[in-house]
């Protein structure tokens, strides 16, 4: 008999993030005689999907236009006849939004056990939201953690990218005995060294300078200010490098300003991503609120030696010196010296990027989706209490 997966999340698009990216490589692997999956969310695929969709209405997050929440509480009929029909074995839960709210209620009251992953850590994000406003800052941070904290404590399962990620989560009073580590894949025939194409960069450049990268979403509390200020001490300091910034958001006209002469390519797909990273020589990336840190393996496996900020569920990826480099997240002028030492240096450049290679390459879809439709048959076929107390 196939088990029955109530799957909740804000959006299902695929590559729209680091998040959808997961969760479609999940999707794309649906053993399809042995689940039955219906996703609830509050914006709909925008391709041919195999599976039943229930989609409600939504707002703009604020902070964030680029991103939208459902808003479940005009659609309670529709969800719950929809849970109804499907009486489900497991309820998935991406975010701990109302929507996640919706779902852990209807599991309490169903006495339904509940899979979760960590993807977004928004805990991260307050500094950034009210840098000006610290005092208000620390109020809101403590609402939130607390938030967080009853949320995620009433999941049976909880699927954790990085050990710093638990460490954090745990730190913070988050139950870690229920975590699972479940870090992120890759597609090795899109993310590897023979991807390297000069000739097309030079023309892209119009140089034969040395090529800094950066990729991820473009938005403040990726700590963008201070990618800003490693290119600001570069040309202080006369140093001849192109900044390649690849990814788009709210944040890219403000970040234009600050690094005027920077070359920004906007969103692009993982093909020419891969080239890109092959063909640079750093990839910088200074965010600490990361739970994970796809660019940064994507990097790694690439071929691109990585300078990136010791913060962050990223940082676990890098060991210092051996296959790339942890700066202090907001000092510029350690960034640079790392990144200058691996560009003057074709033999550190080519160590990092073997280490680099031999770390991602057990990181594999496959696998850790095989890993994750074990523990969803696991929490089904095993006696959970009812959905734990906050």
């Amino acid at each position: 008999m196939k088990k029955k997966v109530a799957f909740f999340a804000e959006i299902l698009i695929r590559n729209f993030d680091g998040a959808s990216r997961t969760m479609f490589n999940i999707i794309d692997r649906i053993p399809k005689d042995d689940f039955e999956f219906v996703f609830f969310c509050g914006v709909p695929p925008d391709e041919k999907f195999d599976h039943k969709v229930v989609d409600m209405l939504t707002l703009k997050i604020p902070f964030n236009s680029t991103y939208k929440m459902a808003i479940p509480y005009l659609h309670i009929l529709k969800i719950w006849k929809a849970l109804k029909e499907l009486d489900p074995d497991v309820i998935h839960i991406a975010s701990p939004s109302p929507l996640g709210n919706i779902a852990l209620c209807y599991a309490k009251t169903h006495n339904i056990p509940v899979v979760g992953i960590y993807h977004t850590h928004f805990i991260s994000y307050i500094d950034y939201y009210f840098e000006k406003m610290p005092i208000i800052a620390s109020t809101v941070k403590h609402q939130v953690v607390k938030g967080q904290r009853n949320f995620y404590n009433r999941v049976n399962h909880l699927f954790v990218p990085t050990t710093q990620m638990v460490k954090e989560l745990g730190d913070y009073g988050f139950e870690t005995k229920d975590m699972v580590l479940w870090q992120r894949g890759l597609d090795h025939k899109v993310f590897h060294p023979g991807m390297k194409d000069k000739d097309r960069l030079q023309e892209y450049t119009g140089n034969t300078k040395p090529n800094i990268i950066f990729a991820s979403r473009l938005v403040w509390e990726k700590n963008l200010q201070t990618l800003a200020n490693v290119y600001k001490l570069a040309k202080a300091k006369g140093l001849e490098y192109n900044f390649i910034i690849a990814g788009d958001g709210v944040a890219k006209e403000g970040l234009k300003e600050l690094m005027p002469e920077a070359m920004f390519l906007g969103s692009v797909p993982q093909t020419e991503l891969a080239w890109l990273y092959a063909s640079c020589d750093v990839f910088i990336f200074p965010s600490i609120t990361e739970t994970y840190g796809n660019v940064v393996v994507e990097a790694m496996a690439s071929g691109c030696p990585c300078v990136i900020a010791k913060g962050g569920g990223s940082q676990s990826h890098v060991q210092h010196g051996e296959n790339g480099y942890l700066a202090d997240p907001d000092v510029a002028e350690e960034y640079l010296t790392y990144a200058k030492q691996i560009i003057g240096s074709p033999t550190l450049a080519a160590e990092l990027i073997a280490e680099g290679r031999v770390y991602t390459r057990e990181l594999d879809w496959d696998k850790l989706c095989a890993k994750y439709f074990e523990k969803v048959t696991d929490i089904t076929n095993s006696q959970y209490p009812m959905l734990k107390s906050a």
